[in-house]
């Protein structure tokens, strides 16, 4: 298949849409000239990710039976020579979206661009950081800026000619205002109230009983969890729910509004917009699903810090942003910066049809984000799926 000319992006050519995050893979099919997908299939298993980063080919063992369902229920049904296999050209572009790909994702960007053309005979792809695909759900291809909240916390922002990050370092180094910030800060205020320290909120200590037991053995509980930033998060609804009659619970909204805020101001776009233009920034993920407890202050500090700003609840996910970039490659019409670890994009076909190396990569690190993706652990997985057995009186993890 590696011979085969790229397919024309004809109106009826289809598009792959995949976005893989901590609770497992999820996979779009759509159509060049129609927004939204016409099916999608979900992989409950995670790709695992190991000392060499995300592992690609437990990527692709999810992704092509997936893609060959997903063809078949759209009709041509005809796929490959043998079940679970897709033929050549039905495919016009895909793009991939992954939590942890600007940091972990080498081997994706080493591994995948040739195995997708041998495997489905696509040509036009592209490798994204989940931010960015959040980004395209939630703003599409314009200037402006998206706060993704849920484990974490990450904000993201272009011009349309550089990417512009702010935290999603994970929740030792940032995320501050997410969800595990969140949690972890009303965990505190109930620890505090069980000692009889300052600070102490009654109500969120009531919480932590009813939702953990005994606060003596929350230490046992989450010390030895590998999924602790998980674990905290499932407490941030107990402070929202706690908020309104609270003071302890609502001033922790209130600080992680402004964090919120100040990464939301950091990443804005001063240039690519008309003068009278406002800044439009969207509030995607399970984090603002707690509602106005936290939204309300999240819109005061964003009045107060960047005034030209037009909040918006994004409507779109991570996996109608892949979409939404495969239909732009497939059209010649991707807009958004490309870069070499967020949104990775190899070179067409080359002389002897193969997929060739990143082209139009050029340009600085988002948020001082090194393009080897030498950074370690998590710091990209701010919107990692909370995989958290705890039981918790909502998601937020995104």
């Amino acid at each position: 298949m590696t011979d085969a000319p790229s397919p024309a992006a004809t109106p009826e050519a289809y598009v792959l849409g995949v976005d893989s995050g901590g609770s497992g893979l999820r996979v779009a099919l759509g159509r060049v000239d129609a927004d939204g997908p016409l099916f999608t299939a979900v992989c409950a298993e995670p790709v695992r990710t190991g000392a060499g980063g995300i592992d690609a080919a437990h990527l692709l063992e999810q992704l092509l039976p997936a893609a060959a369902g997903l063809l078949e229920r759209a009709g041509d049904g005809g796929a490959g020579d043998s079940p679970g296999q897709v033929a050549a050209g039905q495919v016009a572009a895909l793009a991939v979206g992954a939590a942890g790909m600007a940091t972990l994702g080498g081997r994706l960007r080493a591994e995948l661009p040739g195995a997708l053309a041998e495997a489905l005979g696509v040509r036009r792809m592209a490798l994204a950081a989940d931010a960015v695909t959040a980004y395209a759900g939630a703003v599409g291809q314009r200037p402006g800026a998206v706060v993704a909240g849920g484990t974490g916390m990450i904000a993201l922002g272009t011009d349309l000619t550089a990417w512009h990050r702010a935290d999603g370092w994970g929740h030792l180094l940032g995320d501050s205002g997410g969800g595990a910030w969140i949690g972890r800060a009303g965990l505190d205020a109930a620890m505090r109230a069980h000692d009889g320290r300052r600070g102490g909120s009654p109500a969120l200590l009531a919480r932590l009983h009813a939702v953990f037991g005994a606060a003596e053995s929350l230490p046992g509980l989450l010390y030895p969890r590998s999924d602790r930033p998980a674990v905290l998060a499932s407490f941030a609804p107990e402070v929202a729910a706690c908020a309104g009659a609270d003071e302890v619970a609502a001033g922790i909204l209130r600080e992680a509004a402004a964090h919120i805020a100040e990464a939301a101001a950091a990443v804005c776009p001063t240039a690519g917009l008309q003068d009278d233009e406002d800044c439009e920034v969207a509030l995607t993920g399970g984090l603002f699903r707690m509602g106005e407890p936290l939204l309300g202050p999240v819109r005061e500090e964003l009045a107060r810090l960047v005034p030209q700003a037009r909040v918006t609840t994004g409507t779109g996910d991570p996996l109608t942003g892949a979409l939404r970039i495969a239909r732009a490659l497939a059209l010649d019409d991707l807009r958004l910066p490309h870069h070499p670890t967020m949104l990775f994009v190899p070179a067409g076909d080359g002389p002897s049809g193969r997929v060739g190396a990143e082209a139009r990569n050029e340009g600085p690190e988002p948020g001082g984000v090194p393009a080897d993706g030498a950074v370690n652990g998590v710091a990209d997985r701010p919107t990692d799926r909370d995989t958290s057995p705890v039981r918790r009186s909502s998601d937020i993890s995104g």
